[in-house]
This record gives structure tokens, C-alpha cells and sequence, in this order.
């Protein structure tokens, strides 16, 4: 039953090539496809636009800043403190956590490879967006 198939659609694809033409496309077909490929990427094209803004970036510096110069010039006295005496910080220091972390001790090798492989990152994320940048221009 299968041969019988496999015959059948063997003559129907002879009948089929035997009275179907050749179709050409037009003189101008491929300047035509290509022109309207160029007007597409043209109009569709991808604009960087940063997740923080310029003017998010200026209102985090100048939060750090107030910050930073109120730390500085509020003055040593134990007056300036008021409310933050009231706050009980020791939950953060006596803890079950704290204390079962701070028994580990680790080796300078692992230390050092800790600070490779953060550099390594600190460094790689410049080069691979700056690879990303020039590969998007295209």
C-alpha cells in the first residue's frame, strides 16, 4: 500500500513539474525589495535610551551630597543625636545569624580569588558594553 502511494505522488509531481512554467521576476525586483528593506530599518531603528536619566543621576548626587555635608557639618555634640540614641541597634549585631557567620573563617586564596573575579567583572562590563554599542550601530 505504501509503493502504491509513493507512485502515486511520484506521477503527480511529474504532472506538476511537467505543465507548471518558469516564473521570472521582474528587471528591477531586487533594487525594489531592497529599497523598501532600507526605508524599514530606517524607520524602525533602535534609540538608546539609559534606564537612569541624566536628571535622575543629578538628584542622586546632590541626595549624597546633602547627605554627606549634613554628616559633616552637624557637629560632633551629643545633642544633634536626639532621636537616634532611642533606636536599639544591637538586634543586628546579637543575632543567631550574625554569630554563626562570624565563626567562618577564609583563606587568603579564596579571598584573592574573590577579589580577581570582581575585578575581572569590574573590568569586563565596560568592554562587553562598549562591544554591544558598536554592535548595534550597524
Amino acid at each position: 500500500m505504501n509503493e502504491n502511494a509513493n507512485k502515486y505522488l511520484d506521477d503527480l509531481s511529474k504532472k506538476v513539474m511537467a505543465h507548471g512554467k518558469v516564473e521570472s521576476p521582474s528587471f528591477n525586483f531586487t533594487d525594489a525589495v531592497m529599497s523598501k528593506i532600507e526605508t524599514l530599518s530606517k524607520n524602525q531603528a533602535t534609540i538608546y535610551k539609559p534606564l537612569i536619566s541624566k536628571r535622575m543621576w543629578f538628584l542622586i548626587l546632590v541626595g549624597f551630597l546633602a547627605l554627606f555635608s549634613y554628616g559633616l557639618f552637624s557637629g560632633n555634640n551629643e545633642e544633634s543625636i536626639g532621636w537616634l540614641n532611642k533606636i536599639d541597634f544591637s538586634i543586628l549585631s546579637n543575632n543567631n545569624i550574625s554569630n554563626t557567620l562570624s565563626s567562618f573563617k577564609f583563606s587568603k586564596t579564596l579571598m584573592y580569588a574573590l577579589v580577581f573575579f570582581g575585578s575581572m567583572i569590574c573590568l569586563q562590563i565596560p568592554i562587553l558594553k562598549h562591544y554591544f554599542n558598536k554592535r548595534l550601530e550597524y
